[in-house]
């Protein structure tokens, strides 16, 4: 039975344009590919393709389908992230003055991190704000699942461990030992572990409960990215950051 023919009513509309949302987001631009995606037949696609572009929350351009921008204004107005976000503004731009490097503000969202700011130039990656990659490959994620319950790490890893480049952990023992090392100095290193040529320096952020909130990081070409002396500026970033929230009770 197909995924329309499961769901009726009005909870079935939903499910199957959240589907197809999911779809659009994940890469798949044109009806059969959305379709093949979910297992909806191409005709309710069309149909719920078309209602969703009247709504503005999908966009067309020719043949391709991607997402609107009322999502992105949607997405702005969650209060967990823009509240993290307006925080963390002032402390971001600070920490892209001293370093003149690209800074990630990223939060756990399953099993992957999501980017909710970032500042900088963009310097080839595929980050972007609202953009998600698997946790384990990336120093903002793995400075997050260092410091996260172990349910967490254990959903990431029975998620498997995608490799990504020759540098990527792919093993759950070689997970558990970098986390073990993130959080015996406090932060996390990505060394060309997402993208060739590119690493990061990462430090984790704490809200007001001091539980584990997000990532901040230091991002740029590998030859510019000194652990080092990175790792002073974006630890005491971090830790400012903690603090702000903390003091606003956030």
């Amino acid at each position: 039975m197909r995924t329309d023919e499961r769901n009726t009513g009005d909870e079935g509309v939903i499910a199957r344009a959240t589907a197809i949302l999911e779809a659009v987001g994940r890469g798949a631009t044109g009806v059969r590919a959305i379709a093949r995606e979910t297992g909806l037949p191409v005709s309710s696609v069309h149909r719920l393709v078309a209602q969703l572009v009247d709504a503005g929350v999908l966009e067309k351009a020719g043949d391709r389908i991607r997402l609107g921008a009322k999502l992105f204004e949607l997405g702005t107005q969650v209060p967990t992230h823009r509240d993290l976000r307006d925080a963390a503004e002032p402390i971001m731009e600070d920490l892209r003055q001293v370093t003149h490097q690209r800074v990630h503000l990223a939060i756990l969202d399953g099993v992957d991190v999501v980017y909710v700011r970032i500042l900088g130039p963009n310097i080839g990656l595929g980050s972007k704000v609202g953009g998600r990659l698997p946790a384990h490959a990336t120093g903002v994620g793995k400075v997050i699942l260092a410091y996260s319950p172990r349910a967490k790490v254990k959903a990431r890893v029975d998620a498997g461990l995608e490799r990504f480049t020759p540098r990527t952990i792919t093993t759950p023992g070689g997970l558990a030992a970098e986390l073990r090392k993130i959080r015996s100095v406090g932060m996390a290193l990505d060394l060309e572990e997402s993208t060739i040529g590119v690493s990061c320096v990462a430090a984790p952020v704490f809200g007001s409960d001091r539980k584990i909130r997000a990532g901040l990081s230091v991002t740029g070409p590998t030859r510019s990215i000194e652990p080092t002396r990175l790792g002073v500026a974006v630890r005491t970033a971090a830790f400012t950051l903690s603090r702000t929230l903390r003091d606003s009770g956030l």
